[in-house]
């Protein structure tokens, strides 16, 4: 059972550079089928395009603790589509950490 009070939470801002929104969407797909399928150490991991600036996507993820966030980013997955394909695309990126309070 998962206490609470160790749930480690993410939420990362992405810009993305001109002409890039549809890729950077679909990569999205592609890496949270493949947190939701490959870890268990996640609860929770959605991506949102902004309707009023395609260019920008917010991206919340819940983990059972801030070691299974660290197991996350050296998954061959992250580093494959994230590091590897996303990063490069993007014009801002920024990650907050958080820890569940409720």
């Amino acid at each position: 059972m998962t206490n609470s009070a160790d749930i480690y939470c993410v939420a990362a801002e992405w810009l993305v550079q001109p002409g890039h929104e549809e890729t950077v969407g679909r990569l999205l797909r592609e890496a949270a089928q493949a947190v939701r399928a490959n870890e268990p150490g996640n609860l929770v991991y959605t991506a949102h395009q902004s309707a009023e600036e395609p260019a920008r996507f917010f991206i919340y993820e819940q983990y059972v603790n801030q070691e299974a966030q660290l197991a996350h980013r050296e998954t061959a997955d992250f580093k494959r589509i994230v590091l590897g394909q996303i990063v490069p695309l993007l014009a801002e990126r920024k990650t907050t950490f958080y820890r569940l309070l409720l």
